[in-house]
């Protein structure tokens, strides 16, 4: 009982000594995701329900989203680098997406939402990897898997309150209406603008720079050379993993397809948050104990069972309560991740780091979302393999990642 009373202890006067910084980004990512995750959950229904596009379709426009948004992390990460700053550019890109988003209000076909998608995923692009730095330099080491956690818990906690919100809507608009319809997303779409507008005022009023160590005023630079070899080997590791880890829509998708109504794929998405939410902070600081290897081969173990099960699904509720054990993949792994990175890689290079990862990541989201609705629906006159198809394969790209992860990252 008294290591426990020890341990809690610690933990309180571990939050208390975090820099502001933390604070402060983990509150913009928080307000941020109310407005985001309202709206961009409900697109894959928006698309297919009422503008009746077809899954290959959404593939290409989840994929060319975050294609996009990788590129723009690669190099804005070494941007940061070069100026040795990295406020400036978070309060950009957090101001870009918060301008576009409400222009979904609008969108008749789907050549619109994949603009809108675009222009949104830029913004995120441009603040993401500053961000990550911007925490990474603002604690030290023993701190980072705390840090990261609570950032990645205040994010989704925000992703559970903009469900809520919009899960209410839906309720409210259309209760018996199993598919989405125009005017309940376009009031979601609304109520996502003041979140938004406030994240950005948190971010530019309450952060503050820690500037970067290294030499400025030099081009910024996208070299690997004097990158750490177990870094560069985890970024393939993470290639392979991506290539299965195809947009979550194709689980929104799923859940539909084996018989949820709208109202019940947002308690589905209520759920992964709130276990995602709740568990970032706890496994956050697990990986400052453990090691952050550790956490992230159990999370894409947990990830390859769970869409080993979505393939396997029968029922709506299977997909439902998979959904849950899903978000224990993610709070095990996106801390964690982003906390290796700083702890391989020297202060100076961050930036550049931070967006390789996350160029690594997103580069493959396209050819894994295309390759997903391919496999699922088919293309043109060939058609595809079913709705299970997608799923297997993800499964075995996990297990693939995580052998070269644990062989070759020590």
């Amino acid at each position: 009982m008294k290591q426990k009373n020890h341990t809690g202890a610690s933990a309180s006067a571990g939050l208390r000594q975090l820099h502001p910084n933390v604070w402060v980004l983990t509150l913009t990512s928080f307000l941020t995701d109310i407005s985001s995750e309202m709206i961009f959950n409900l697109l894959p229904l928006f698309l297919a329900n009422v503008l009746g596009v077809r899954t290959a379709i959404i593939g290409l426009i989840d994929g060319v989203a975050e294609t996009t948004a990788s590129l723009t992390k690669l190099y804005s990460g070494a941007l940061s680098d070069k100026l040795g700053r990295r406020k400036g550019l978070a309060v950009l890109g957090y101001g870009l997406s918060s301008l576009v988003k409400p222009l979904l209000y609008f969108a008749n076909a789907w050549g619109w939402v994949l603009g809108v998608r675009f222009a949104d995923r830029v913004g995120k692009g441009i603040r993401t990897a500053p961000r990550d730095a911007l925490v990474a330099a603002s604690v030290d080491e023993k701190r980072r898997g705390l840090a990261f956690g609570l950032h990645r818990a205040g994010d989704t906690a925000g992703a559970f309150i903009g469900l809520l919100i919009a899960a209410a809507i839906v309720w409210a608009s259309q209760s018996g209406v199993t598919a989405l319809t125009r005017a309940t997303f376009q009031r979601v779409v609304l109520a996502s603008v003041v979140p938004a507008l406030l994240a950005v005022l948190v971010l530019a009023l309450g952060a503050r720079e820690v500037s970067a160590k290294g030499e400025q005023g030099e081009a910024p630079t996208l070299s690997l050379k004097g990158l750490d070899r177990r870094f560069l080997l985890f970024l393939v590791a993470v290639i392979l993993f991506t290539l299965g880890n195809s947009s979550d829509a194709f689980i929104i998708l799923r859940g539909q397809e084996r018989g949820l109504s709208v109202l019940q794929v947002m308690g589905m998405l209520l759920t992964f948050n709130a276990v995602y939410s709740i568990l970032s902070g706890p496994l956050g600081v697990l990986s400052d104990r453990l090691g952050r290897r550790r956490l992230i081969l159990f999370g894409w173990l947990a990830y390859g069972l769970v869409y080993l099960g979505f393939a396997l699904a029968k029922t709506g509720w299977q997909v439902w309560a998979l959904f849950g054990f899903y978000g224990i993949y993610y709070a095990a792994t996106e801390g964690s991740a982003r906390a290796l990175i700083a702890d391989l890689v020297t202060s100076e290079r961050r930036g550049t780091a931070y967006g390789l990862y996350h160029a690594a990541v997103g580069l493959t989201a396209l050819p894994a979302s295309l390759l997903a609705g391919v496999l699922w629906q088919g293309v043109g006159a060939w058609g595809g393999f079913g709705a299970a198809a997608p799923f297997y394969f993800g499964a075995a790209m996990a297990i693939l990642a995580g052998l070269l992860f644990w062989r070759g990252v020590r």
